[in-house]
């Protein structure tokens, strides 16, 4: 349903709450609440996105949890609002998510938000991806650039055999043709363009895995 031109009345709860983020739910709740407080004023999420804000951005984002498997490392690059990390440690406890933001206040409200949820699986670290020195198992991103220069970003920071998740819209084929020629040099095993949270969602995510050798 379209919602009037100047409401921007946050969106309803939605009835899979519980099944996705299971009995951290409370938790996703004051993620949401956060996002409604500081959203605008810290240039997060503009007040035009709250009407969608749990469809479209926290549950969107938190699907794709369903990739992430065992205790493995997940880093969330130019976390921003903290997504998709934020969502996904919620929904998938077991893996560990270090949050990557370069700038000092989203970093710093970062930090207090997550403890404030009492997210112990989750840290913040304030660095460019370029400078944070470690590798993780999944390297995750969310609006943050094209494919081809997403992947130079983020495969130095990708251990060999692991791989990157970005979340994408409609041109991810485009995307993925134009990251060919990059393949060899960065070491890619292959690209593959995967839909999640259709069991919850009516436009489910689409996120572009892509495997290093």
């Amino acid at each position: 349903m379209q919602t009037p031109e100047g409401d921007f009345t946050p969106e309803t709860e939605p009835d899979c709450l519980a099944s996705i983020f299971g009995d951290r739910a409370d938790q996703a709740r004051a993620y949401f609440a956060a996002l409604v407080r500081d959203g605008d004023l810290l240039g997060l999420l503009g007040p035009r996105e709250m009407p969608k804000l749990w469809t479209r951005h926290i549950l969107n984002s938190a699907v794709v949890a369903e990739l992430v498997e065992g205790p493995v490392s997940v880093a969330d690059v130019g976390s921003g609002a903290g997504l998709p990390g934020i969502p996904m440690a919620l929904a998938n406890p077991e893996a560990h998510y270090t949050l990557i933001e370069p700038m000092e206040r989203r970093s710093d409200w970062l930090k207090a938000l997550v403890s404030d949820l009492g997210l112990s699986n989750v840290e913040v670290l304030r660095a460019r991806a370029e400078e944070v020195g470690a590798t993780f198992d999944i390297v995750t991103a969310r609006a943050v650039s094209a494919l081809p220069s997403l992947l130079r970003m983020c495969v130095p920071l990708t251990r060999h055999g692991g791989e990157i998740i970005a979340l994408k819209g409609s041109k991810a084929a485009d995307e993925i043709a134009d990251s060919k020629k990059l393949q060899k040099k960065l070491g890619i095993e292959s690209f593959e363009i995967v839909h999640v949270g259709g069991k919850f969602l009516t436009d489910p995510t689409l996120v572009v895995r892509t495997k290093l050798v």
